[in-house]
């Protein structure tokens, strides 16, 4: 791919810079059918027979109105929610768009917001067999964008969790009218444990791969998230300072996993490692800033990728192992931890694909446009672009969070070019 790189940057530069200051903040809150669209604090739950669609040629801002490019491009879509609550409502409803039959989840999980470690947990239980996405709720009542989605989504209930409807982690309002079933634990070591206890009875065994991040230093243990949502393995946390009592627990449940530490020794030091080490085979996967973490993790896989042949993940490997075009990608705030959560399903599902981390709303990391310049653009040869491979991008959180001007270079960098 390094002559696509070599095509593609000087490009990107030129069409990118001068349109970036043209487009002006957009709220299109009911133009994007089955999401949630935030803006100026409000938030709308937009399901597709209800959308209103023919904005007036005459309309003094029908451009803005239309919604585009904020909410969607050739390769990109956005869920533009104020806050990872309306966020993870739009994406659940994007995934499950709960209109007819085989259209709704089995199950949907609600998370807390007051516990990101838990949030982060809970997304192993949009994996087989329960798929159930990720819902947010504060302690007291189910936020409105919340309430709004779980009505819509009717979960059918899931075979394989006893036909339970809600899965309520941690301190989460009960659901009227639903057969739910509360994962309770003392704390963010304990509750993720719980989670894993949770997932493992579903499938009916413990998984052989475990990853394991810092409780302490949230941005690099978000990319996560997309991977338990995908393969089922589960996420359990340690501190600075060693393992917990839970963590060993839920290690030894395990008997003796691979254990893959996502984060760089800034986040879990290499005495942690010697500890876990007691526990199963330990790897480290990670980088020394947030969004380089994330990139380590989209392309690691374990066993390591031949020299010179494609990389891939295959049965029996660990990690995304994205190293080639045609692959779906998650890009959401570091900033906004809860977010990586609420984005879990879309890595489970339609493109599927890793969470990639911007640390400035208004720029794309160096190490992410590397990454998209050397492995994700795809090339076509005189056969033509139909014969090419296709990315696609979802863009997680409103303006505030990722700029148009990122999800417009997004979108170049994952077009699809000539091959020389």
């Amino acid at each position: 791919m390094r002559p696509l790189r070599r095509l593609l940057a000087p490009r990107a530069v030129r069409l990118l810079a001068p349109r970036a200051a043209r487009v002006a903040p957009l709220c299109a809150g009911a133009v994007l059918a089955a999401a949630l669209a935030g803006c100026g604090g409000r938030t709308v739950v937009v399901r597709a027979p209800n959308v209103t669609v023919g904005v007036s040629s005459n309309s003094p801002h029908a451009a803005q109105e239309i919604g585009f490019p904020a909410l969607a491009t050739k390769n990109t879509t956005r869920v533009a929610g104020a806050d990872p609550v309306a966020d993870a409502a739009g994406v659940a409803l994007a995934v499950f768009p709960s209109i007819g039959s085989g259209t709704h989840p089995a199950a949907v999980t609600i998370a807390p917001t007051d516990d990101w470690q838990a949030a982060l947990a809970s997304a192993v239980m949009m994996a087989s067999p329960i798929r159930a996405p990720v819902l947010l709720s504060g302690a007291a009542r189910l936020p409105s964008a919340t309430a709004q989605a779980l009505s819509l989504l009717a979960p059918t209930g899931a075979v394989g969790a006893g036909g339970v409807q809600v899965i309520r982690v941690g301190d989460v309002p009960g659901v009227a009218g639903q057969r739910s079933v509360h994962i309770a634990g003392n704390g963010p070591y304990a509750l993720a444990a719980a989670i894993d206890r949770f997932q493992t009875a579903s499938v009916g065994k413990a998984s052989s791969d475990v990853v394991v991040a810092s409780a302490e230093e949230p941005q690099y243990a978000m990319p996560a998230a997309g991977w338990a949502a995908e393969s089922g393995d589960p996420i359990l946390f340690v501190s600075g300072s060693g393992v917990p009592a839970a963590t060993r627990q839920a290690l030894l449940a395990h008997q003796r996993p691979h254990i893959y530490v996502l984060g760089p020794p800034s986040a879990v030091p290499q005495s942690v490692l010697a500890q876990l080490s007691r526990y199963g085979t330990v790897s480290r996967v990670g980088a020394d800033d947030p969004a380089a973490n994330s990139v380590a993790f989209a392309a690691y896989r374990d066993p390591p990728c031949a020299n010179g042949q494609p990389c891939a993940h295959v049965p029996g490997s660990f990690g995304w192992a994205l190293r080639s075009p045609g692959h779906g990608y998650v890009l959401v705030n570091a900033s906004r931890t809860l977010d990586a959560a609420a984005a879990a399903p879309l890595s489970a599902s339609g493109s599927f694909g890793p969470l990639l981390l911007v640390e400035d709303p208004a720029k794309l990391p160096s190490a992410v446009l590397s990454y998209f310049l050397d492995y994700a653009t795809p090339g076509y040869t005189q056969e033509g672009p139909t014969a090419a491979v296709y990315n696609h991008g979802w863009v997680i959180g409103d303006q505030r969070a990722v700029s148009v001007s990122v999800q417009a270079e997004m979108d170049t960098l994952l077009e699809a070019v000539p091959q020389r």
